[in-house]
């Protein structure tokens, strides 16, 4: 038992009252959890969210509760998921399993089998859940489809630079994509000097991990050296052309020619949107439709003025709005009104974002005092930051309010230490949906 601290006001706590007392109040949570998950499902069943002009639940979680997006979308996930399993909803509300279990069971659980995976869950950690799910997931040949579409959906490429100036690069691709890359990189590794990353202090046969580094700069080199770029791709044959009239791009202006060339029309609106940060010509016609002068092409912001907002605003200013790459540069006066290229009259917004404002009709106001304030398409203010709420009331005590009693050791695991046989789960789980008509076939026990 620790000695007593005056600064620590646990430290005459007994040993079996603090483990008592963490045990409580972790039935208590998994119970509270279930209850905010309930109203999160809620929330985005009413699509409450969409509101405030966030993207998704996801993002309000991320905007409101600060919880990080990818924890967010879990939990969204797994609250829709509890609407479907009845008893590992009862079990969660109860205390008796942590979200952890929960969220793995949900992954795979349906009506046939939740009450074999409430077993496992009760009577094993949540690392015995985890290896359940990976296990039957991996034999689950009904699944596979569904792998390999959200591998595709999931696929992504990121990278940023640290703090020590080295550029980081992660990268998820679908399994036969990463097997491609592989084959290039083994065979442009082949063609690295050995000892090229640091000739003074890595040996000969230097690790294989620095000879992919090189690799993979030599593939970006020869890519860019090769003709990635034939001249028959012209810059004009990337570029989306609209044509509309001066009046059409007013936002008091009539209803004038507004169109995608070669396309359909577009909404005026939406002229004004992608005229926001775009490049454009000024054409005179005559009565007739027919080209007068053509005058010469210009920028919307000059990349001077742009570099600056992008130093200024580092990503969207929406309220809530995580994005900080692919954003446009909005006119909050726009210049077809007679507002000015300037950078008190601009903000940088995500392409979702700058459709709200203009499309959607929420509506930016910059203040005297530099604020940049949001509103609603009723006029509501949308807050930067969600206004702090507090609560002194015990967890314990919320529980009760609405007839839960959660008792200590209500969600400590029945583990009694023995090994988990992987196979025979497996095989339980399968056996449970075949029982209940789910899978036709004979199931081949596991070895």
């Amino acid at each position: 038992m620790p000695a007593p601290s005056s600064s620590n006001p646990l430290a005459d706590l007994p040993d079996a009252e603090l483990e008592a007392t963490i045990t409580l109040l972790a039935a208590n949570i998994n119970a509270a959890t279930w209850q905010l998950l309930t109203y999160i499902a809620e929330l985005d069943r009413r699509e409450v969210w969409g509101g405030w002009g966030v993207k998704s639940c996801a993002h309000w979680l991320n905007w409101q509760c600060g919880i990080a997006m990818g924890a967010a979308r879990e939990k969204v996930r797994v609250a829709r998921a509890l609407e479907a399993t009845p008893q590992i909803s009862a079990a969660f509300a109860a205390g008796e399993v942590s979200y952890s279990k929960v969220r793995a069971m949900t992954r795979i659980a349906n009506p046939d089998n939740e009450d074999y995976l409430l077993m496992i869950a009760r009577h094993g950690t949540a690392t015995h859940v985890e290896q359940l799910v990976r296990a039957y997931r991996a034999v689950d040949r009904a699944a596979a489809t569904e792998r390999t579409n959200h591998a595709h959906q999931t696929r992504t490429c990121q990278w940023h630079y640290a703090e020590d100036g080295t550029f980081v690069l992660r990268a998820q691709l679908p399994a036969e994509v990463g097997a491609l890359f592989v084959q290039a990189l083994t065979a442009a590794a082949e063609h690295v000097p050995a000892g090229t990353s640091a000739p003074e202090e890595t040996p000969p046969d230097e690790p294989h991990a620095a000879r992919r580094a090189d690799a993979l700069a030599l593939l970006a080199e020869h890519y860019l050296a090769g003709d990635s770029a034939p001249a028959s791709r012209s810059a004009e044959r990337h570029t989306v052309v609209i044509h509309v009239d001066r009046e059409a791009l007013r936002e008091s202006g009539d209803y004038g020619r507004c169109d995608l060339d070669h396309g359909p029309a577009l909404a005026p609106e939406t002229a004004r949107r992608l005229a926001c940060d775009a490049s454009r010509y000024e054409l005179d016609e005559d009565t007739d439709g027919e080209p007068l002068n053509i005058g010469r092409k210009s920028r919307a912001i000059p990349p001077p003025l742009r570099r600056f907002l992008d130093q200024r605003d580092r990503g969207c200013r929406f309220p809530g709005c995580t994005e900080h790459r692919h954003v446009d540069a909005h006119h909050v006066r726009h210049w077809a009104d007679g507002g000015e290229t300037r950078a008190d009259n601009l903000i940088l917004l995500c392409r979702h974002h700058h459709r709200l404002v203009h499309e959607g009709g929420y509506t930016v106001e910059r203040r005297d005092d530099g604020r940049w304030l949001f509103f609603t398409p009723t006029g509501v203010l949308i807050p930067h930051v969600p206004a702090a709420t507090q609560s002194e009331t015990p967890i314990g005590q919320v529980n009760a309010a609405r007839g839960m009693d959660v008792p200590a050791g209500t969600g400590v695991t029945r583990w009694a230490g023995e090994r988990m046989d992987l196979g025979m789960a497996v095989d339980g789980v399968l056996q449970a949906e075949t029982r209940r008509g789910r899978r036709g076939v004979d199931l081949l026990p596991m070895t």
